[in-house]
């Protein structure tokens, strides 16, 4: 069962950083740049015959467009050009920040040690010499890739220490620290597009007597249930979940009014009192409380904060709690915490 909490946004994927992954996997598409028709077509024909996905363009400036909207991790350009040079080229791929590293060669006649240097200083990663040899030229495009991969193999090993710093390692949510460095952004967007915020804080009712009464192997097992269960019923790709510690979840609602944010928070109540959690074969039932906060720039006087939205959650969280558990409290509107207390069950 998947549940919609508020109205579902639009969601768009980074097609460019998707065409980039998908190339990378596939192998090292080649953008040639040369001016002249015959040496252009000739360049190409020996790489496609070597088996190198080939795409060529006539002048540096289309080269660079084309890099823009299609990312290429290999490119030989020529010297002397057309309205943008090879050097130009050079300097205008390390001036932009692409998604991943661009192994350039830079081409020419000109074979002078200052003239070698000055394509090295521009940006290039190595140079050959006209006429080209066809030997040569496979032997640095196969260590251009060995320089590709290993660039690539030690992003990935960076993106994943990122994530594994930023997750629960027993759930697999996010963690306390992803909050910190989170919210603050989703507080500043809000204000930034003028939308709604809502925040829910939830806690386990009673978990200290499932890890009493089966252990707290048992007890792990209900976090990871409890945690699939809330996540597969928020907007994928909106709404976030992080574990705040032990038993407390937070949820984030970006463009949702804190009055839709206590519904929602009510039909994750239903839904947790309704799930049927598995212990050793046995079946077992559990409920949570929840505390909502929130606010919609339009009607803030004051700046808001990821600390106050917090606070203020957490207090109609212990609220719930006080008032007999399986509930949700929230107030109607922020800054308006001591009105309209709000309790849907």
């Amino acid at each position: 069962m998947t549940l919609q909490i508020g109205e579902v946004g639009a969601f768009s994927c980074n097609l460019y950083e998707e065409r980039k992954r998908g190339m990378m996997k596939d192998g090292f598409p080649i953008l040639i740049a040369e001016d002249n028709l015959v040496s252009r077509k000739l360049l190409e024909k020996s790489l496609i015959k070597a088996g190198f996905q080939v795409v060529s363009v006539e002048n540096g400036k289309e080269a660079f467009r084309r890099l823009k909207n299609e990312f290429f991790p290999i490119v030989i350009t020529d010297w002397k050009m057309p309205e943008m040079n090879g050097p130009e080229l050079c300097q205008a791929i390390r001036n932009h920040n692409f998604p991943g590293y661009i192994f350039i060669i830079l081409v020419t006649a000109k074979d002078a040690n200052d003239d070698v240097i000055a394509g090295l200083d521009s940006g290039a990663d190595d140079y050959l010499v006209k006429p080209i040899n066809q030997a040569e030229l496979i032997a640095r495009l196969k260590a251009g890739k060995r320089i590709l991969k290993l660039e690539r193999s030690l992003k990935e090993a960076n993106e994943k220490i990122t994530i594994l710093s930023i997750t629960d390692p027993l759930t697999g949510i996010y963690n306390r620290s992803y909050v910190n460095e989170r919210l603050p952004q989703e507080i500043a967007r809000s204000y930034r597009y003028g939308h709604a915020l809502s925040l829910l804080m939830c806690d386990i009712d009673h978990f200290k007597r499932v890890n009493d009464t089966f252990g707290h192997l048992a007890g792990d097992e209900i976090l990871k249930d409890f945690t699939a269960c809330l996540k597969g019923s928020i907007r994928n790709g909106i709404d976030w979940m992080a574990r705040y510690g032990g038993e407390e979840f937070l949820i984030v609602l970006p463009e949702t009014p804190v009055k839709g944010g206590c519904l929602g928070a009510e039909r994750l109540r239903k839904l947790i009192s309704q799930n049927i959690f598995k212990i050793d074969g046995e079946e077992i039932q559990i409920t949570a409380s929840f505390g909502v906060s929130g606010f919609d720039p339009s009607e803030c006087d004051e700046k808001v904060s990821p600390e106050s939205l917090i606070e203020v959650s957490d207090k109609y969280l212990y609220q719930a709690k006080e008032k007999g558990r399986n509930r949700v409290m929230g107030p109607e509107l922020y800054g308006q915490a001591s009105q309209a207390t709000m309790n849907y069950i």
